[in-house]
């Protein structure tokens, strides 16, 4: 199970609709408060439909109770600022992945106590916006529940694993160029077979 984990989360929309995610990857929510809205409010619920009653959730009067209790734990945090994508973390079973605020994310502080644990979805560069959180959320949270224990193997051991579908022109080459490399090294060999068998003939 992977635990997602709000950072002082302000628009009960997103929070439903997060909770509707976290059931259906089974994962469990941990909120952070102090909260922009109550977690009676009814927007949360009708965000979440009726997935809300079937959520695993807790509540945590601060950033610092919650990191005492999970003191022993793997956490990564999602940030505009990371390095790293997404698609690059390995995240394995009972990690915890932290979400900042919708309007201001997650506090310097905490970024930089934890530099290398930052990541961030990818997106265009050419706006100055970024994406909805319940949206972030919705990607990591599934790229965390389905990645198996081979795939975890598979991504350790691959190097030159192509790190996201916002590949630079140059990565693109390059693979276009081992490509056909692959290719001529297959055509050579049929017609290396074609003269061995003309010569036993």
């Amino acid at each position: 199970m992977i635990n997602i984990v709000l950072f002082r989360p302000e628009i009960p929309q997103n929070t439903g609709n997060i909770g509707r995610t976290c059931v259906l990857t089974n994962a469990k929510l941990h909120l952070i408060g102090p909260m922009g809205f109550s977690i009676n409010d009814k927007t949360v619920a009708r965000a979440g439909l009726d997935y809300w009653d079937e959520l695993d959730v807790t509540l945590y009067g601060s950033y610092e109770e919650f990191r005492e209790k999970y003191k022993d734990s793997t956490f990564y945090f999602s940030s505009t600022k990371g390095v790293k994508h997404h698609s690059e973390i390995l995240f394995e079973e009972d990690v915890f992945i932290v979400f900042g605020r919708e309007s201001s994310g997650l506090p310097e502080y905490i970024m930089e106590e934890n530099r290398e644990q930052l990541f961030r979805v990818p997106m265009a560069e050419s706006s100055t916006r970024s994406l909805n959180l319940s949206n972030t959320v919705a990607i990591v949270a599934y790229e965390a529940a389905w990645i198996s224990p081979y795939e975890i193997k598979s991504r350790r051991n691959c190097v030159n694993r192509q790190k996201n579908w916002f590949s630079t022109r140059i990565e693109n080459q390059f693979f276009a160029d081992c490509c056909k490399r692959c290719d001529n090294l297959t055509k050579n060999h049929l017609e290396f077979q074609q003269i061995g068998k003309k010569h036993v003939q």
